[in-house]
C-alpha cells in the first residue's frame, strides 16, 4: 500500500464512518420498497449522489415523471457546479481520466476534504494522487454501506422511518470540523446567513438555487480578502 494512499485513507476516514452509517440507511430504504442489494450498489456505483439516491426512493415509490426526476436533480445538485468552479485551478494539472473521475465523485463531503485539508509533506510530490485516492476512497464507502444496508434489509425487518436524518447528521459533523480547520470563519457565517435569509423569502423547497448564488456573489465579492487569508486559491 503506498503512502499516499495510507495518508489519502487517513484524511478519509470520517467519510468512511459517515458514509457507512448513511449509505447503510439507504440501503435498508431501497430494501423497504423491493429493491435489493444488487440496485443499492449499483446505484451507489453510476449515480453517487447521496441526497438525490434518498429521494430516489421516493419517486420510486410515487412514479414520479422523467421530467419531474430531471428537474429535481438539477436543482438539487446544481450547487456542484459552483464547487467544480471553485476547483479549477486545483484539478488544473491532473491527468484528464483521473480529472473526469473526481468530478463525477465530486460530493459534498470529498469537496469538504479537498478544500479544507493539508496536504502532508510526505506526499507533496503526489498531489494527483492523494486526491484522487480521496475521491475513490469515498465512493467506495458509499458502494459498500449501500451494499451493507440492502442486505441486512433482507435478512432483519427494520422500520428505516427517519434513518434520512442519518445524510443531515454527517453534514453537521464536516461543517464543524471547517469550522475549526478555517482560518476565517467569513465564508460559513456568510453561507448561515443567506440559507436563512433564502428559506424565509423563498421556503424550503425553493431556498436551495437562490441561497448558492447569493453566497457565490458575496464570496466572489470579497475575494481579495479570502485570497489574502488563503481561504480561496489565487
Amino acid at each position: 500500500m503506498s503512502k499516499t494512499f495510507k495518508e489519502a485513507f487517513k484524511v478519509t476516514m470520517p467519510v468512511l464512518l459517515g458514509y457507512l452509517s448513511i449509505g447503510l440507511a439507504f440501503g435498508l430504504m431501497m430494501q423497504s420498497i423491493g429493491l435489493n442489494f444488487i440496485w443499492a450498489g449499483g446505484m451507489s456505483l453510476v449515480i453517487y449522489a447521496g441526497t438525490l439516491q434518498y429521494l430516489a426512493v421516493m419517486m420510486f415509490q410515487t412514479g414520479m415523471s422523467m421530467i419531474s426526476v430531471a428537474l429535481m436533480t438539477l436543482f438539487v445538485h446544481f450547487r456542484h457546479m459552483v464547487y467544480g468552479l471553485s476547483l479549477i485551478e486545483k484539478f488544473k494539472d491532473i491527468s484528464f481520466f483521473k480529472k473526469v473521475y473526481m468530478i463525477f465523485g465530486l460530493t459534498d463531503e470529498t469537496y469538504a476534504l479537498l478544500t479544507s485539508s493539508t496536504v502532508p509533506e510526505s506526499v507533496k510530490d503526489d498531489v494527483e494522487n492523494y486526491y484522487f485516492y480521496i475521491s475513490i476512497l469515498d465512493h467506495s464507502y458509499w458502494i459498500i454501506g449501500s451494499i451493507l444496508g440492502a442486505t441486512i434489509g433482507s435478512l432483519i425487518n427494520i422500520n428505516t422511518e427517519g434513518v434520512s436524518f442519518a445524510m443531515i447528521a454527517l453534514f453537521c459533523v464536516l461543517c464543524t470540523e471547517q469550522w475549526f480547520n478555517l482560518k476565517s470563519k467569513v465564508p460559513i457565517f456568510i453561507g448561515g446567513i443567506c440559507a436563512l435569509v433564502t428559506l424565509f423569502i423563498f421556503g424550503p423547497d425553493n431556498m436551495m438555487i437562490p441561497a448558492i448564488i447569493a453566497i457565490m456573489v458575496l464570496l466572489m465579492g470579497d475575494r481579495k480578502k479570502l485570497e489574502k487569508e488563503g481561504i480561496i486559491n489565487e
